[in-house]
């Protein structure tokens, strides 16, 4: 079964997803993120044929914890942030590592 690309954030954030061709995606508004963002991801997650996640860094901030933990920990679908470092999940090579079992980054000595 193939899996699909979800994005989860800011309609300013999802446009260029949804224009690349991404066809999950969650639009929370910035000044509902509070409220919203936990169900948003929590349906994302629950969601079969999602198998990554994309999410900008940032609105890590507004999860709640139990939600955080739980969408940086999961392997399938895996969650990547986007923005300032990527550091919410420890930045993308870290997150690569994590999504499938190896460094594809490493270099030999």
């Amino acid at each position: 079964m193939s899996q699909e690309i979800a994005v989860v954030g800011s309609p300013e954030f999802t446009t260029g997803f949804r224009l690349a061709g991404v066809r999950k995606f969650e639009n929370v508004p910035d000044d509902e993120k509070d409220e919203r963002l936990d169900d948003a991801v929590e349906r994302t997650l629950e969601d079969e044929t999602t198998g990554i996640i994309v999410m900008h860094d940032a609105d890590l901030d507004h999860l709640s914890r139990g939600t955080r933990e739980r969408v940086e920990g999961s392997i399938e679908p895996v969650l990547v942030t986007l923005g300032a470092g990527g550091a919410g999940s420890g930045g993308l090579r870290d997150q690569i590592k994590r999504a499938i079992g190896i460094d594809l980054m490493e270099e030999d000595d």
